[in-house]
């Protein structure tokens, strides 16, 4: 009965191990525990030549004692990797929260058919008239709508440009993710501010080389400009994502 007991307890460990390094590999992306670790002994029965006054029943016991030990020891190891997958989802939970993740116009103030919206790729200048990169999406507004940051972060940057972004905020949000805000009416905000997702950081204007009133909206990660489409899903259905993403692809004039 005894060995029966600790065959069941040693299956209700091993699959619980399982469970484990599906949470480690699927939700965290992470190496699970090793499995050397995990079906390493605790020593040979070496460990247990003190046991020697049962008689017969003394390799019995030593057997039942080594198995005891090692499922006390994966229990353990089991223990500690539940403390490691609750740190890796508090930090997972702050790294979601400062990933820009929500479009920078409020969604009371943005038409859902956007009629006008130049997305991230080459388009033409509106000033220069010639295939520029064009490294954001511009969202057209009237000048003094809210503009909003789209995660937690810092305030890196305030500029205040007669051309080019004009009147712009940078912040950091950590993770190596950047957002831009450029040709504003008005800034809200000062650097090293800290700012909230869905702050007003900001309203919209026509400031810098600009031809209408709207928001010129970048991504940057690690230093480099990624297309903004792709966190900008707050709000919006599967289909009106998707309709989101084919306008912003179509190649057309920038406002900017």
């Amino acid at each position: 009965q005894f060995e029966d007991q600790m065959e069941v307890l040693s299956k209700v460990l091993n699959n619980l191990h399982e469970r484990d390094s599906r949470v480690y590999e699927i939700v965290f992306g992470t190496e699970p525990i090793d499995e050397n670790i995990w079906k390493g002994g605790v020593g040979g029965h070496e460990k247990y030549s003190e046991i020697t006054h049962y008689g017969e029943s003394s390799e019995m016991i030593k057997t039942s004692k080594s198995k005891l030990d090692k499922l006390e020891r994966q229990v353990v190891i089991h223990s500690n990797a539940l403390e490691e997958i609750e740190h890796l989802a508090i930090n997972r939970e702050e790294m979601l929260s400062h990933i820009p993740s929500i479009k920078p116009i409020p969604r009371s103030n943005l038409k859902r058919d956007i009629e006008l919206l130049s997305g991230f790729g080459m388009r033409i200048h509106p000033v220069h008239k010639v295939a520029k990169m064009h490294e954001g999406i511009d969202f057209t507004c009237r000048t003094g709508t809210p503009i909003q940051a789209t995660g937690h972060g810092v305030v890196k940057r305030v500029e205040r440009r007669r051309s080019g972004y004009g009147v712009s905020v940078l912040i950091d949000h950590g993770f190596g993710y950047e957002s831009l805000y450029a040709h504003c009416s008005k800034t809200l905000v000062a650097v090293g501010d800290k700012v909230v997702k869905g702050q007003q950081i900001a309203l919209v204007g026509n400031t810098g080389t600009s031809t209408a009133p709207h928001l010129h909206y970048e991504v940057r990660f690690k230093g480099k400009p990624i297309n903004p489409i792709h966190y900008c899903m707050d709000g919006l259905s599967t289909e009106e994502y998707a309709e989101l993403v084919d306008r912003a692809s179509v190649s057309n004039q920038s406002f900017d």
